[in-house]
């Protein structure tokens, strides 16, 4: 949706180790926005991005308008059930429904190959994966490695909206889920490690907690509370406010 980073650059050049060409698409997705939400105010600098873009060797740079996107009278959606009201589908109902819309357009106006998306996403890269599986479209999707800052925090478009002091305090976040993932290895309850997580996100100032769970990560459900067995790969996600700022991360627990 543009205010690219460095996350956002590194999807272009693991696109470019897959394909000869390399498009990527800015569009600030009113269908992903709720009634009160940050649209009017989304950070936007088209310039500076098709220049970031320019600088990792992408291609085409996509920029549809609304219209475009939207013709006057739709009324055709795309929803993946179920996958789409877990997690932060809780908290912001609308959401990945708008997602699987204006991706599934996107697939059809630019008809990829392959296609990357962040794991720092990681419900919306699931749900895409099952978009794509049960409509049949002929496109490859890649997941991208989370890009971190130095102490940890994920980079973020939103992350423009913290305070020098919230910045400062946010890589919490990401601490927590590592605790719990080291917790969970060692054969820690989900509920002891969760809630310990929980409690170092609150300690550090976050204002508000949505979630920290631990989820199949395929079908995104949460795992029973008991240890994880030896070979088990799971997901840890969590959602929570500093600030006005609402940040999401999430890592691999393994045992």
């Amino acid at each position: 949706m543009g205010a690219l980073h460095g996350g956002h650059l590194s999807l272009v050049e693991k696109a470019r180790e897959k394909a000869s060409r390399t498009v990527a698409s800015i569009f600030v997705n009113p269908t992903q926005f709720a009634p009160g939400e940050d649209f009017d105010t989304y950070p936007r600098d088209p310039e500076a991005d098709i220049s970031k873009l320019a600088s990792v060797g992408c291609d085409l740079v996509y920029l549809p308008t609304v219209e475009e996107m939207y013709p006057d009278g739709n009324t055709t959606n795309v929803r993946v059930e179920g996958m789409s009201d877990l997690l932060d589908g809780v908290y912001r109902p609308h959401f990945f429904y708008g997602v699987a819309t204006v991706v599934a357009r996107l697939f059809l106006h630019a008809q990829p190959d392959v296609a990357v998306f962040g794991e720092k996403d990681y419900q919306q890269l699931q749900i895409i994966r099952r978009m794509v599986r049960d409509l049949g479209f002929p496109v490859d999707i890649i997941g991208g490695e989370t890009t971190r800052d130095a102490d940890g925090l994920a980079q973020s478009s939103r992350n423009l909206y913290l305070t020098a002091d919230e910045r400062i305090a946010a890589g919490a976040l990401q601490a927590a889920l590592h605790r719990a993932s080291v917790r969970l290895a060692i054969g820690v309850t989900p509920s002891v490690a969760l809630d310990e997580a929980r409690a170092l996100v609150t300690a550090a100032g976050f204002r508000k907690l949505d979630y920290i769970s631990l989820v199949d990560p395929d079908t995104l459900l949460d795992l029973p509370d008991v240890p994880l067995a030896p070979g088990t790969v799971a997901r840890l996600l969590g959602a929570a406010w500093m600030g006005k700022t609402r940040l999401i991360d999430n890592i691999s627990a393994t045992r």
